[in-house]
């Protein structure tokens, strides 16, 4: 495997600690969620890096050592899609592969349907496109209960109060109590996503995401434009914030669309399913002309 090496990139108007292997101008960029840390790509990054691509895994805003703006409306959309265009531009992208799980998953659908730079490929882990969310919470009860989370978290410092209790306590058990596969999830990964929720102001920032994004179901609802690139979605089935009917009616939303579906595996998937993850991404990115050997000698 590549050598995975750790830097500092100033992007736009923040700095972004990174994790790196690879380089030249086909780049891929990797968007963690929450409340994790580009420290969740560590079984990806080499893989990518291995296939071609430049890989770059930032800490998002607010997160890690990442810059972290105060203020709720730093978290807004917009400015999550500019960090990309921006992480981009810094290492001179020319062919572009977006990656994203969770909070990720969400930017890098918007940055795609928004069309903020041209993709080559998109890969999406565990989140929904957001026009069929909308869909879902508006017909589903059962994912509008599991969907409570997102209204605790507009009030006013009481989840920041639960979940960096018992030194982040509650952090460190969203992944443990959510797995499936609970050995992917010792002390020593779930102590990195634990503390770097306790530095101050961490974790108000993460929930700022939340807070400062209550408008974008509506945003992007029916009449979104269409997805041309190709799209890859991995999804663990025993996702206990996500109703597996999130994976339905994506045929006029993405023009190319592999859905690749894992049984037994949580939200968590490409941590707790590594090997599955990393296999289907490499047969997609081959199948689609989008590795070393197939993409990238040719021009």
């Amino acid at each position: 495997m590549t050598q995975v090496t750790q830097r500092r990139i100033e992007a736009g108007s923040l700095s972004f600690m990174v994790d790196e292997a690879g380089d030249g101008d086909n780049v891929a960029v990797l968007l963690h969620g929450f409340p994790e840390s580009r420290f969740s790509w560590r079984h990806q990054i080499g893989l990518l890096a291995d296939l071609g691509w430049h890989v770059i895994a930032p800490d998002l805003r607010g997160y890690g050592e990442s810059s972290r703006p105060s203020g709720v409306e730093n978290y807004k959309l917009d400015r999550l899609l500019v960090d990309v265009t921006a992480l981009f531009d810094a290492v001179g992208a020319r062919r572009r592969l977006l990656v994203g799980h969770d909070w990720g998953a969400i930017i890098a659908w918007c940055f795609a349907i928004d069309r903020r730079l041209p993709l080559d490929g998109l890969v999406i882990m565990n989140v929904p496109h957001p026009t069929v969310f909308a869909r879902v919470i508006r017909t589903s009860w059962r994912q509008r209960l599991r969907s409570w989370y997102v209204a605790f978290f507009q009030l006013p410092g009481l989840p920041e109060a639960m979940m960096t209790a018992r030194r982040g306590r509650a952090v460190a058990n969203a992944f443990v109590g959510m797995a499936v596969d609970k050995d992917r999830f010792p002390p020593e990964v779930t102590d990195v996503y634990r503390l770097n929720a306790l530095v101050p102001g961490a974790m108000t920032a993460m929930i700022n995401y939340y807070r400062a994004n209550t408008d974008l179901l509506a945003r992007y609802g029916p009449g979104a434009p269409a997805i041309e690139i190709p799209a890859l979605m991995i999804w663990g089935e025993e996702d206990a914030a996500l109703d597996i009917v999130c994976t339905d009616g994506y045929e006029t939303l993405v023009r190319d669309f592999t859905l690749e579906r894992l049984p037994g595996v949580s939200h968590w998937v490409q941590q707790e399913a590594p090997e599955k993850v990393n296999a289907i991404l490499a047969d997609w990115l081959s199948a689609r002309g989008l590795t070393h050997r197939q993409a990238f000698q040719s021009v």
